[in-house]
């Protein structure tokens, strides 16, 4: 289903540059998909998880995490975004279904649907407690609000493009970016030639929907910077929830709330936030749960 969906690592002027690029249409379909998502919301969860995708494309350990947390006011209210360093990246958005009017330009308005708020980054790197960085929305674009991230929270200077591109029938028809981010010692020359090559390109939505490939986005942006490709990862959207664990959130409420719903006498269903798989536990399901619960 994801054979489409890569990104590739680059470095640029013998590591001055370092860069990503993604193309990730299936991964965006399969979410909307899931949590049934408006147009608008589709847009704002694909920008956040193509994000996400990248930064956690860029942790060294197998293990390693990236959680992008948006709490806002707008009428989405919030979206959670889990990326890992193996391609996999998962998330959901507060509310699914919010229908509002295109901004100036006819297009989705993201930024009106996400409102004023938090961008909350959260890097688990298997230490004792996960760094976290938390910076005020610039824009609710998505990608201006993590290029001011890493400005602030990181002091990494960053171009950053995210874009979704819907079909009338309001599939996904195209989504991907890139992130390209200047490293210490890069002369202020390469940055003034990337800001006068962005001023001029295409929406990332437009090359994709061209025939583009990330491969071709790095040749128009990077051309003649000696770019590098490092490697290349497959993406896809993964969700890491079981029954086992759902077993385990049931037991989390405790033993007076468990008892409660086994002397109601129904099943119970449990549904996974990020991608609304439903599992149900029978009475006799939970009447195990309990007798677990007891022994803790």
């Amino acid at each position: 289903m994801f054979e489409q969906d890569y990104l590739i690592r680059v470095t640029a002027l013998g590591g001055q540059l370092r860069a990503f690029f993604i193309t990730d249409r299936d991964t965006v379909e399969y979410a909307r998909r899931s949590h049934n998502t408006s147009p608008v919301v589709t847009a704002a969860l694909g920008r956040l998880m193509t994000g996400a995708l990248m930064m956690g494309a860029d942790m060294k350990g197998e293990d390693d995490s990236v959680t992008l947390k948006i709490e806002s006011e707008g009428p989405i209210r919030g979206l959670t975004v889990v990326a890992d360093s193996r391609g996999d990246v998962r998330g959901f958005p507060i509310e699914p279904l919010v229908i509002i009017p295109a901004n100036k330009l006819g297009k989705l308005d993201v930024g009106g649907a996400v409102g004023a708020g938090t961008l909350s980054v959260i890097k688990d790197m298997g230490l004792k407690e996960p760094y976290t960085g938390q910076v005020p929305l610039t824009s609710g674009e998505i990608a201006e609000d993590l290029t001011y991230y890493f400005a602030a929270s990181e002091q990494i200077p960053s171009a950053i493009a995210l874009g979704v591109l819907m079909n009338k029938e309001n599939t996904v028809r195209q989504a991907g970016g890139f992130m390209i981010q200047l490293m210490p010692g890069a002369d202020e020359g390469t940055l003034e030639k990337l800001e006068q090559r962005l001023s001029v390109m295409k929406s990332v939505t437009s090359c994709l929907d061209e025939g583009m490939k990330p491969e071709d986005m790095m040749e128009l942006l990077l051309s003649d910077m000696e770019p590098e490709i490092v490697g290349r990862l497959p993406v896809r959207f993964k969700c890491t929830c079981s029954k086992e664990r759902m077993e385990n959130a049931i037991i989390s409420i405790g033993r007076t709330d468990l008892k409660s719903l086994i002397d109601e006498g129904e099943p119970v269903e449990a549904v996974c936030h990020f991608c609304n798989t439903k599992y149900r536990f029978e009475v006799s399901e939970l009447k195990k749960l309990w007798l677990r619960a007891q022994e803790r």
